[in-house]
C-alpha cells in the first residue's frame, strides 16, 4: 500500500474515494443480478409448484417428493432474501453516486477558489 504524509490528507482520501468507487461498480452488478435472477427463480419455482403434475410427483414418489417440495420453499426464501438485499443495496449505492457526485463538484468548486485566490492559473 502507498505511504502518504499527514499533509497530502486530500489525496489520501482521493485514493480512498477511488476504491470505494471501484468497489461499488462491482457491487451495482451484484444488485441488478439480483433484481434480475431472483424474480426469475420465484417465478420459476411457484410455476413448478402450481403445475398439474406437480401433486402427482409428490404423491408417488415419497421421499423425491417431501425433498422437492423443501427443495423450492428453500429457492424461494432465499431468493426473496436476494431480491431484498439486492434491492436495500441498490438504493445505498444510488445515494452513494449522489453524494459523490456532490462531493467532486464541491472539491471542484473548492479548487477554482483556491487557483483564483492565490492566482494559481496564471502562468
Amino acid at each position: 500500500m502507498t505511504e502518504y504524509s499527514s499533509s497530502d490528507v486530500l489525496g489520501t482520501i482521493d485514493y480512498i474515494i477511488g476504491k470505494i468507487q471501484n468497489l461499488r461498480k462491482i457491487m451495482l452488478g451484484v444488485s441488478i443480478s439480483a433484481l434480475v435472477l431472483a424474480p426469475f427463480a420465484i417465478g420459476l419455482s411457484i410455476y413448478l409448484m402450481m403445475h398439474p403434475t406437480f401433486f402427482g410427483i409428490l404423491e408417488d414418489k415419497d421421499d423425491f417428493g417431501v425433498f422437492l417440495s423443501i427443495l423450492l420453499a428453500g429457492i424461494i426464501v432465499v431468493s426473496l432474501v436476494w431480491l431484498f438485499t439486492g434491492i436495500r443495496q441498490y438504493v445505498l449505492l444510488s445515494s452513494w453516486d449522489h453524494r459523490y457526485r456532490g462531493y467532486l463538484h464541491k472539491k471542484e468548486e473548492l479548487d477554482e477558489s483556491i487557483s483564483k485566490e492565490y492566482r494559481l492559473d496564471e502562468d
